[in-house]
């Protein structure tokens, strides 16, 4: 059979794998045991053989899920988990240890900088630099730095790192590219396309697309050389090296660590993937309307969105991510405007902590998410007391655009 597209390849996915009575979706599988008939086949599957035992350790629904996911990022192989935190802890617990060096991106997520803050706290030494420009991450690096952590596109800032040329600078050290790809989803941008070693998306987001179910998922490219690296303990290294790094990080973060997708959340997410290139491409073309709309108006200081050429990444998103340029943007008002009054008087747009939705959502960045890192943490990403995070939804362009105006004009711009 001759290769299919993005869209079709997902649509036919589990009925390919020859799906339970036909069905076109894989179903729900919500028992928490499996049981053999033969006792040398049960440990036969605890040795490593293709099956299931205990579905802490995953299920035949997240097994349809990661092949799904793997297809998206053209990956070798994927490992779901009960969200996109838990699969990011997964990595960094399993293949970082006491004494080992890792450089990160400052521009991340709030949830995932506290992470890193934990890491340290466990003898893991961190080093935040501005990933925009690879330069800056080669100067960081150690002779214990085991690994480089970036996302696509920062969150609320958009700052677009230097992907690429991480990529080729962890190629060359020999080092874990553990790369974030939320934000764009692989229907923007595929991790292996920029170097990255391990593909982290958190499925609550863009793929499941309809904000009723959590999860995250690890995906392998097969682009780094694992029996290199120190960190993988002997019980993993068997069969080709290009599977150990994600079998580690499946046993420690599944079996030791509990962090399972559930079943339901996993069918659901399934079936929202199959949407993902249409709700992301009229979510982006959404967002751009609103970029050109807001840029430049009275009662906003600045919007910080790729797709605009003020953009200081503007170039680099066009070739990175096809002319798309996300969902997400960064609304700074002008002086004068109190951020809560305005998010009050929108009527379209929810205001909450999601992003990814079908739906446009808005938060007050500095004074919710952000809100633990602090004023001096916060003036390092760019992010001012009246920035507003946008997640741009699927809604009719014009409404959208005239709830902001209504707003801004309610607060006297």
């Amino acid at each position: 059979m001759r290769k299919t597209g993005f869209t079709t390849t997902i649509l036919h996915s589990d009925r390919r794998q020859q799906v339970e009575h036909g069905a076109v979706h894989k179903p729900m599988h919500p028992s928490s045991q499996y049981v053999y008939d033969d006792a040398r086949e049960l440990a036969a599957v605890f040795q490593g053989k293709p099956g299931f035992t205990y579905a802490r350790q995953g299920t035949p629904t997240t097994a349809a899920l990661e092949a799904k996911i793997t297809r998206m990022e053209e990956g070798l192989a994927s490992v779901t988990f009960a969200t996109g935190m838990a699969a990011l802890a997964a990595v960094f617990m399993t293949l970082l240890r006491r004494g080992d060096h890792l450089v990160s991106s400052q521009y991340i997520f709030g949830n995932t900088n506290s992470l890193l803050g934990t890491l340290a706290d466990l003898g893991v030494d961190v080093t935040v630099v501005d990933a925009t420009d690879a330069q800056a991450v080669r100067a960081a690096l150690r002779p214990e730095t085991r690994m480089v952590f970036a996302e696509t596109i920062a969150n609320p800032g958009t700052q677009i790192a230097d992907l690429a040329g991480i990529g080729e600078l962890c190629r060359e050290r020999g080092l874990v590219y553990l790369l974030d790809n939320t934000l764009t989803s692989p229907w923007l941008f595929k991790g292996r396309e920029a170097g990255a070693s391990l593909v982290m998306n958190s499925l609550s987001k863009y793929i499941g697309g309809h904000a009723n179910a959590l999860g995250g998922s690890i995906t392998e490219t097969g682009l780094f050389d694992w029996s290199g690296y120190a960190n993988i303990l002997d019980t993993y290294r068997k069969g080709a090296p290009s599977g150990w790094g994600l079998t580690q990080v499946k046993k420690k973060g599944l079996r030791d660590m509990g962090g399972t997708l559930a079943a339901e959340a996993a069918h659901r997410i399934a079936v929202g993937a199959e949407t993902l290139a249409m709700r992301m491409d009229r979510a982006c073309g959404n967002a751009m309307a609103l970029a050109r709309h807001l840029s430049g108006r009275a009662g906003i200081a600045r919007v910080l969105y790729p797709g605009l050429p003020e953009h200081p990444q503007h170039a680099r998103a066009g070739q990175l991510f096809g002319g798309r340029y996300g969902a997400l943007m960064g609304v700074e008002l002008a002086p004068g405007i109190d951020c809560f009054d305005f998010l009050n008087r929108l009527q379209v747009v929810a205001l909450a902590t999601h992003l990814g939705d079908t739906r446009t959502l808005a938060l007050p960045a500095a004074h919710t998410i952000y809100h633990e890192m602090g004023p001096q943490r916060r003036a390092q990403m760019g992010i001012a007391d009246g920035l507003i995070r946008v997640s741009v939804g699927i809604e009719d362009e014009a409404d959208l655009l005239a709830d902001f105006d209504a707003a801004l004009s309610a607060c006297g711009a």
